[in-house]
């Protein structure tokens, strides 16, 4: 997804250790890429490098290869190394970046692109009463209905420009579907060979292939990754609702045990009270018979005198 334009780029750089392919370089040179997000003026230097990189492999897919000279194996290369060549051509335009780092960066212009192209049409035919155009929403509202919250209106009309130029087949296929006389097309068409403009077709459709492919994956894979955290966070939940049920039970048997206790030991005590009471009043009974008995004693002797 492309960045606002007052977002700078990281400065955090990583030690790549391969030779540069620029032309004039020398093959010991060590290239350090950047990392980080990109800037708006990276992504339109990426994107200008894949319109260059489209029109020189339609240049050399309708020029047929010389045997003699090696080019046929030579053009069969081309496919692996075009995302050398935009690496190469980004740095010769200040883009520090790696051929998989421009590889990643434009399937997802692409996925983005494909998300607000398709919206824009659906708003375009329900009007702005009913969905309001994509320029016009704050970020949130695009994250709200699932859109890229941060494409800028210059990547996107750089990106219908490359899309146009990769696909006019499509774009003129459509009307003249659905328009009755076919001899317009035909006339409009150049005058050359039907095996080489076949190739660059099926290139293109094979990448776009490859694209939709990449995204269809990456969108199965993040319903994975969403499955498994729902999941997690479910087992989770529970295990800490047993826990907690579990940690509440035992302190209620806690308590009970303690209440228990303390209804023993108040009952003990009571028990010995009333032990304590009974026997100061068997004392006092007791000193009272010896005293009665004393006086008694006394008062006979006092008789026989």
């Amino acid at each position: 997804m492309s960045e606002p334009p007052h977002k700078a780029a990281a400065t955090s750089l990583t030690h790549h250790h391969h030779p540069s392919s620029t032309p004039g370089s020398s093959p010991l040179n060590v290239r350090e890429y950047q990392k980080g997000n990109w800037t708006i003026p990276e992504t339109l230097i990426l994107i200008t490098a894949k319109k260059l990189d489209d029109e020189r492999r339609i240049k050399a897919s309708s020029t047929p290869p010389d045997p003699s000279s090696g080019a046929a194996r030579h053009h069969s290369r081309t496919g692996e190394l075009r995302w050398k060549w935009v690496e190469n051509y980004c740095w010769s335009q200040g883009c520090l970046r790696s051929q998989n780092q421009c590889n990643d960066k434009w399937d997802n212009l692409l996925r983005d692109y494909k998300k607000v192209r398709e919206y824009e049409s659906r708003a375009s035919a329900a009007g702005d009463d009913h969905l309001p155009s994509y320029w016009k929403m704050e970020k949130h509202e695009r994250k709200d209905r699932n859109l890229p919250s941060n494409i800028s209106s210059e990547v996107f009309e750089a990106l219908n420009e490359v899309v146009h130029r990769r696909y006019p087949l499509r774009t003129t296929a459509q009307p003249s579907s659905s328009s009755v006389p076919s001899p317009a097309p035909i006339s409009v068409r150049p005058p050359s060979p039907p095996p080489p403009t076949a190739a660059p077709a099926v290139s293109e459709t094979s990448d776009s292939s490859e694209t939709e492919c990449s995204e269809k994956m990456e969108s199965d894979t993040k319903r994975r990754k969403f499955r498994n955290i729902g999941s997690s966070i479910i087992r989770s939940a529970s295990v800490l609702a047993r826990t907690m049920k579990s940690c509440d039970e035992r302190k209620e048997r806690r308590h009970r045990e303690v209440m228990e206790l303390e209804e023993r030991r108040m009952q003990i005590e009571e028990s010995r009270n009333e032990a304590n009471q009974q026997g100061i009043i068997g004392l006092v009974s007791a000193v009272n018979n010896l005293s009665g008995a004393i006086q008694t004693l006394i008062s006979g002797r006092h008789g026989q005198i």
